[in-house]
């Protein structure tokens, strides 16, 4: 006689069966896993090779606008070059390469300049440049535009409200020095009319607020406007000439087609009235 398993004998052995299938497939890594973990190790091998770099890149930004908006349109209009001594000087700044790499292609849309990649915000392209363009600052022979952010105001620049805080004397007398140096740095008196007028202007804009007494505000001499070039006003003109000429087709053209339906009512209405008179 045949000796035949019972089933539960039957469905303890499937059950073993697929249980070690199971230990041992969850236990023998797949490709993918060995392929994420050779680029993660590729990639802290690569972070840990770079130096790291301690500098606010808001406050960059910041400090970058004072000078553009509050400085530079005075040193375009004297035609002055600021040296590359000068702590101001674009060349200096970390982050300005990255900044000329930003493409606004909308208003929920940027790119970036170096690989095309494309976010909905600034925030998350400047998160995109620290992971994956960090090897691009050229960290040698650039400076922290931040670290003259005392001096510049950027505070002011960034909506911060620096009177809800209580001054410190020392913090001013050290921003007060710096900017005074900047001012020695980028315009020397010796180098002529030029430099020795936006010393003047360099230190009664910005040098001359800082200190605890609240007597001078910050960009006292204003923000100078930059000339619009003639090319952008001829184009402006056109375009407003041609939204006129348009609208004015528009406003004719409905003009007519609702005319010609009236009239075509009051024909339609004495056809048929004369049609109703007895015979």
């Amino acid at each position: 006689m045949k000796k035949k398993w019972s089933k539960p004998k039957w469905v303890s052995l499937l059950f073993i069966s697929l249980s070690l299938y199971l230990q041992l497939s969850q236990s023998r890594p797949t490709d993918q896993d060995n392929e994420e973990f050779a680029t993660s190790r590729t990639f802290r091998g690569e972070a840990s090779d770079m130096p790291e770099v301690h500098c606010s890149r808001e406050r960059s930004k910041a400090a970058w606008k004072v000078i553009e908006e509050y400085l530079m349109p005075y040193v375009e209009k004297e035609r002055y070059q600021i040296p590359r001594s000068c702590r101001l000087h674009p060349d200096d700044d970390l982050y300005r390469d990255q900044e000329q790499h930003k493409v606004r292609i909308d208003v929920y849309e940027w790119q970036c300049g170096y690989c095309k990649k494309r976010f909905y915000e600034e925030k998350f392209l400047d998160k995109h440049f620290d992971n994956r363009h960090h090897n691009l600052l050229n960290v040698s022979h650039s400076r922290c535009l931040a670290d003259v952010c005392g001096a510049l105001h950027c505070d002011v620049a960034m909506g911060a409200a620096p009177h809800k805080t209580k001054c410190n004397p020392a913090a001013a007398a050290r921003n007060k020095h710096m900017c005074e140096g900047l001012a020695d740095s980028c315009f020397p008196i010796n180098q002529g009319p030029s430099a020795n007028r936006l010393h003047e202007f360099f230190l009664r804009q910005f040098c001359d607020a800082l200190t605890c007494s609240g007597r001078r505000k910050p960009f006292s001499q204003g923000r100078r406007k930059k000339r619009m070039s003639i090319s952008y006003i001829v184009i402006s003109v056109l375009t407003l000439m041609l939204l006129l000429l348009y609208y004015t087709y528009l406003y004719i053209y409905r003009s007519g087609i609702k005319r010609g339906t009236q009239e075509l009512k009051r024909v339609s209405l004495t056809q048929s009235g004369r049609k109703k008179k007895p015979s």
